[in-house]
C-alpha cells in the first residue's frame, strides 16, 4: 500500500461524524492536490475492507456523486441520519458541515499542513 493511500484511509477513518470532506480536500491533506481521482478509487476499493465511514465524502459542489439511485440513497440516508441535511437541490452547506483538520488534530504533520494551506 503506498503512503499517500494509507494516508487517505486515516483521513476518511478520521471524519466525524455529522461532517463531510471533498475528494479533493482528501486528496490535498494526504499529499497530492490533484488526486481526488485517486481517493474515489481507494473509496470504491478499500471502503467495506477498512470499513470506511464513505459516505462522509462528497464532491467539491457539496453533491453526492454516487450516480446509481440505490448508492445515492444510501448515502443520502447515512448522511441524514448523522444530521447533515440536504438542500433541496441535493447540496450540503460545506461552510456548516464540512470537516477541516485543525493544529491539534494528528491527522498530518505539521509540515504537511502548513504545505497545503
Amino acid at each position: 500500500m503506498t503512503p499517500f493511500t494509507m494516508k487517505v484511509l486515516e483521513i476518511i477513518q478520521n471524519i466525524p461524524e455529522g461532517k463531510v470532506m471533498t475528494y479533493g480536500q482528501i486528496a490535498a491533506y494526504a499529499g497530492s492536490p490533484r488526486a481526488a481521482r485517486q481517493v474515489v478509487r481507494i473509496l470504491h476499493s478499500m471502503s467495506r475492507k477498512h470499513q470506511l465511514p464513505w459516505h462522509r465524502v462528497i464532491n467539491s459542489k457539496g453533491k453526492i456523486a454516487l450516480q446509481d439511485d440505490e448508492s445515492y440513497n444510501e448515502q443520502r440516508l447515512a448522511l441524514e441520519i448523522e444530521n447533515v441535511q440536504l438542500g433541496v437541490n441535493g447540496t450540503i452547506d460545506l461552510e456548516k458541515y464540512q470537516w477541516k483538520v485543525s493544529h491539534n488534530e494528528k491527522i498530518c504533520s505539521e509540515e504537511e499542513f502548513h504545505e497545503e494551506i
